[in-house]
């Protein structure tokens, strides 16, 4: 049977570049891979799966809330690459799981786990619920040499866990850390929220 994948990361751990260079590989060894983004990820265009670095490709599918994905649609597909896939309606996610059984065809899920809150979007949820394998894609906290396993928000250069739980954005308003940092950033907005100040350890 084929598998469900969820390859995950935070922010700037380069997801969409890897997502990218599976599609290259598979297409040139002739094979049909399909591409699918959430619609709601507008960031470098509608239908553009971007990697920082400068790759990029025009997603096949479009999800929206309310897609639902017939099984049937999919014969004769390799392989299923999904981007953004923690803003998947769970729904989706379920559909993607039933298309690995029949036809039978491998997906590979990219995203991240866990929003700037460190809670788990309801797409990343499920696919921790389902997926065959689960891997990290690992990259170093922006500002020490551990690695990331949180989303820093930034609004006008400034940490908050204030805001709805989307809200797209890039280098400017996310930052990967690790949670020493991000624990000390949270910590530091809640001492001055209060007005007390906290004392360097």
């Amino acid at each position: 049977m084929a598998k469900l994948y969820f390859r995950y990361g935070t922010m700037d751990s380069a997801k969409s570049l890897n997502l990218l260079a599976v599609a290259h590989n598979y297409r040139k060894q002739g094979k049909r891979v399909l591409l699918m983004k959430p619609r709601l990820d507008t960031r470098f265009g509608a239908a553009k799966i971007s990697s920082r670095a400068g790759l990029e490709a025009d997603a096949d599918v479009m999800i929206d809330e309310d897609t639902t994905l017939n099984p049937r649609e999919f014969e004769g597909v390799d392989c299923i690459l999904v981007d953004e896939a923690q803003f998947l309606p769970p729904s989706v996610i379920e559909d993607l799981r039933r298309i690995t059984v029949d036809p039978g065809v491998p997906v590979i899920c990219y995203g991240l786990r866990t929003d700037f809150r460190t809670r788990l979007f309801p797409g990343a949820q499920r696919l921790m619920e389902l997926a065959d394998r689960i891997e990290e894609v690992k990259v170093t906290c922006q500002y020490c040499s551990k690695k990331a396993i949180c989303n820093l928000r930034f609004v006008n250069g400034t940490p908050t866990v204030r805001g709805p739980q989307i809200q797209l954005g890039a280098d400017e308003q996310y930052a990967p850390v690790c949670w020493g940092h991000y624990d000390e950033a949270t910590k530091q907005m809640s001492a001055e929220a209060s007005g007390a100040t906290l004392r360097p350890s």
